[in-house]
């Protein structure tokens, strides 16, 4: 998996991108929390549930349906996150399933179970190119080191393009009216 702080660069970029007009800071909090949530499923460990079962790391909560679920939720607290419903959907969705779709292209682990509950199979991008980062007690090591380069390599950098790439429009825009 990419480092919980990679997997919050996604709704960071598209919302810093899009501005705080369309992308409030609440919702973009809620973004950032949905990229990162997934990995809750760890704590599935202390209960003796296996990695590679539907409830284990990467299992049911990269999933497809879990994305389209806190999306749902989010839709629902579009007041408080100061939105609309479909802007709170969809933005909390996209951050959610940002992260499955960046644990399929690290270069370890068992895959990710995109497709629960229709399957339990494990999927990987054909391009595994992001260093697996390594669990917490190890993740302040070399190894760590060389995982954070990947990341800002394969996350970062496309994440700051695809921030340049929203924002510019709008900048543009607001250069040109009249103050």
């Amino acid at each position: 998996m990419p480092t919980v702080f990679a997997h919050a660069l996604v709704p960071v970029a598209v919302g810093l991108g899009l501005g705080h007009r369309r992308i409030p800071a609440r919702l973009l909090i809620a973004g950032i929390v949905a990229a990162m949530l997934p990995d809750a499923d760890v704590v599935a460990f202390k209960f003796g549930i296996a990695y590679a079962d539907a409830w284990g790391h990467r299992g049911a909560s990269h999933s497809i349906v879990s994305a389209l679920a806190l999306g749902a939720l989010a839709a629902i607290c579009r007041r408080p996150l100061r939105t609309t419903a479909w802007t709170a959907f969809l933005f909390v969705a996209f951050s959610a399933l940002s992260h499955p779709l960046l644990d399929m292209l690290t270069n370890g682990g068992l895959g990710v179970a995109l497709l629960w509950p229709w399957s339990e199979q494990r999927f990987f991008a054909p391009w595994q190119v992001i260093e697996v980062s390594p669990f917490a007690h190890r993740f302040f090591s070399a190894r760590g080191v060389q995982v954070l380069l990947s990341e800002a390599r394969w996350i970062g950098v496309p994440a700051l393009l695809l921030m340049a790439t929203l924002a510019a429009p709008r900048l543009v825009r607001e250069r040109r009216q009249p103050r």
